[in-house]
């Protein structure tokens, strides 16, 4: 009986390698430039995981009666308590109307932006205080353009 040896594959491999002229596995550039996206993603998500619990957590220390939040699904509301124990908290979306959330349901807190009376634009109370300021002065004159008032 003939016995038959059939080549294995660490045998093609070997073959394959050699005619090429290298002792081992061929060199593939393609591979490494895979590879280091493949972990340059791998790094990315990570990381993005990483800083969104860092968010989070901020948010969970700041979380305290009185507080204006926003949910995540668009409810806007003062926190009443907080229970840290149970994850949940009680907000009040309208004067008497309170629901209870989870901590994890809370988007962001709302802070208003604090007014401030040089921030505000000054509006003259009369129209002889609108020549006053020379920003509000309009050079070319009034914008009047309706027909039959004789300006063009």
């Amino acid at each position: 009986m003939t016995q038959l040896n059939a080549p294995t594959t660490v045998s093609i491999v070997a073959e394959g390698a050699n005619a090429e002229g290298g002792g081992g596995l061929p060199f593939d550039p393609f591979l490494l430039i895979m590879l280091v996206v493949f972990g340059f993603l791998i790094f990315s998500m990570f990381r993005r995981s990483k800083k969104t619990q860092q968010q989070q957590r901020q948010l969970h220390d700041t979380l305290a009666p009185g507080v204006e939040v926003m949910t995540t699904m668009g409810l806007f509301g003062t926190i009443l308590s907080v229970d840290k124990d149970e994850n949940k908290a009680v907000i009040e979306i309208s004067p008497g109307n309170t629901a209870t959330v989870h901590l994890q349901a809370i988007g962001k807190a709302v802070n208003p932006p604090a007014a401030d009376a040089a921030s505000e634009p000054t509006v003259p109370d009369s129209p002889a205080g609108l020549d006053e300021d020379p920003t509000l002065r309009d050079e070319n004159g009034p914008d009047d353009q309706r027909p039959g008032t004789g300006r063009a």
